[in-house]
C-alpha cells in the first residue's frame, strides 16, 4: 500500500477507528484493572410531589428557554451501556482492550538496554492465556484461535520482556495478541520490525513503542471504499485486522529532551524481506486518524524529530522461521495434551 493510497484511506476510515474511553484515564495503579466510564448523577423524575432536578438546557440561539418533559439520564439507573476498555496495568505493558472486536485497542510498552540485557525470562515457561480480568461474555479465547489459520500474534513481543519470567508472562494475555498471518508476516518480517525496535536501543536509552491492529477500507471493483474483514472463533467473534501500527518514540535521555518519533502501517499479509521499511513509514496523524486514537498531544512540536531522518529505519534479516516452527511445535504439543491451558 502506498504512502499516498494510505493517507486517502486513513481520511476516509476515521470513522473506523474505535473511540476509546481508556486513553484519558490513570495509569498510575500498579495491579490490573477494569476502568469504566463513570455515569453522569441521575435526575429525579417528575412526580407529583418531586419536581425534576434536570440542568436547565441550553437554548438554541434565538430559541426560548424550555423545560424538558423527558430526562434521558434516567437510562443510569439500570446501567452505564459504554463503550468500555479494558484497561490493564501490567509489569511489561499496559493494554487497552476493545470488546467488541476481542482485539487490543493499543498496547504500550518500554524498552531500554538495561530491560533488554537481562536474561531472566524464559519463553519455554510461559503460556498462552486468557484475561479472567474481561467479562467473560467478552473475552477472546484460545479455542477460537484453534485450527484458525492465524498466529496469536504478540502485540508486545515476548522477547522485549525478558528481564523477568513474570514481565514474559504478561505478554501471553491474548489481550495482548491479535490474529496475525504467520508465514511471511508475523513469524518473518514483523518479527524484523520487532527487532528494529529493539536495536533503536543501542542509539536511544529509551524506546517507548505503541502497537495495535487497524481496519482500513479497500477501493472495491465498483470503486466504492468498504472495510471487510474476517472475524474467527466459534461462534465468529475475533475480528482479523486488515493492518497493524506501532507508533515509535525514541527518547534521547534528557529531562525534556529530544523525542524521535516514528510511525508505520504494516499490512497483516506476507511483505517480502526485502521490502524497505521505510515504505510503511507514515505521519502520526495518519495513524491517528485511522485509529481514533492519539499518540502524542502532550509532545511539543520543537522537541519532535522524524525518527527515520534521524537514524536508518532498515531491517536487519534473521532467521526467524525455524525457531517459531519449533515453538509451532511445542504448542501443538501442549494443545493435545489433557487440561492443557492452551485451548
Amino acid at each position: 500500500m502506498s504512502k499516498t493510497t494510505f493517507a486517502i484511506i486513513a481520511a476516509v476510515s476515521a470513522a473506523t477507528g474505535a473511540a476509546v474511553t481508556a486513553a484519558s484515564m490513570s495509569l498510575a495503579s500498579p495491579t490490573t484493572k477494569k476502568t469504566k466510564p463513570t455515569p453522569p448523577t441521575l435526575s429525579t423524575p417528575p412526580s407529583p410531589t418531586a419536581s425534576a432536578t434536570l440542568p436547565a438546557p441550553v437554548p438554541f440561539p434565538g430559541a426560548l428557554a424550555i423545560t424538558a418533559p423527558v430526562d434521558p439520564a434516567g437510562l443510569f439507573q439500570y446501567g452505564f451501556p459504554g463503550p468500555v476498555a479494558d484497561l490493564a496495568t501490567r509489569n511489561s505493558l499496559i493494554s487497552s482492550f476493545d470488546r467488541r472486536t476481542k482485539n487490543p485497542f493499543w498496547v504500550a510498552e518500554h524498552i531500554t538496554p538495561a530491560s533488554l540485557a537481562s536474561r531472566e525470562g524464559d519463553r519455554k515457561g510461559s503460556v498462552f492465556l486468557e484475561d479472567p480480568d474481561v467479562p467473560e461474555k467478552f473475552r477472546g479465547k484460545l479455542k477460537d484461535y484453534f485450527r484458525s489459520g492465524y498466529d496469536r500474534g504478540h502485540q508486545v513481543p515476548a522477547a522485549d520482556a525478558k528481564w523477568s519470567q513474570e514481565a514474559m508472562n504478561d505478554t501471553f494475555y491474548l489481550t495482548n495478541m491479535c490474529p496475525q498471518v504467520g508465514e511471511g508476516f508475523n513469524r518473518d518480517y514483523w518479527a524484523h520490525f520487532e527487532d528494529f525496535c529493539r536495536r533503536l536501543t543501542t542509539r536511544y536509552p529509551s524506546v517507548r513503542v505503541v502497537t495495535g491492529p487497524l481496519y482500513l477500507p479497500k477501493r472495491d471493483a465498483d470503486g466504492k471504499w468498504r472495510v471487510s474483514y474476517e472475524v474467527i472463533g466459534n461462534p465468529p467473534n475475533i475480528a482479523v485486522p486488515t493492518h497493524f501500527y506501532k507508533v515509535i518514540f525514541a527518547e534521547d535521555g534528557k529531562v525534556g529532551g529530544q523525542v524521535a518519533v516514528g510511525a508505520f502501517v504494516l499490512p497483516n499479509a506476507r511483505i517480502p524481506n526485502d521490502k524497505p521499511l521505510s515504505e510503511f513509514e507514515v505521519p502520526v496523524e495518519a495513524v491517528e486518524r485511522a485509529s481514533g486514537l492519539e499518540f502524542a498531544t502532550k509532545l511539543p512540536v520543537q522537541r519532535r524529530k522524524r525518527l527515520c531522518v534521524d537514524t536508518a529505519c532498515s531491517l536487519v534479516i534473521k532467521e526467524y522461521a525455524q525457531r517459531q516452527q519449533a515453538f509451532v511445535k511445542e504448542e501443538r504439543k501442549q494443545v493435545s495434551a489433557p487440561g492443557s491451558p492452551r485451548i
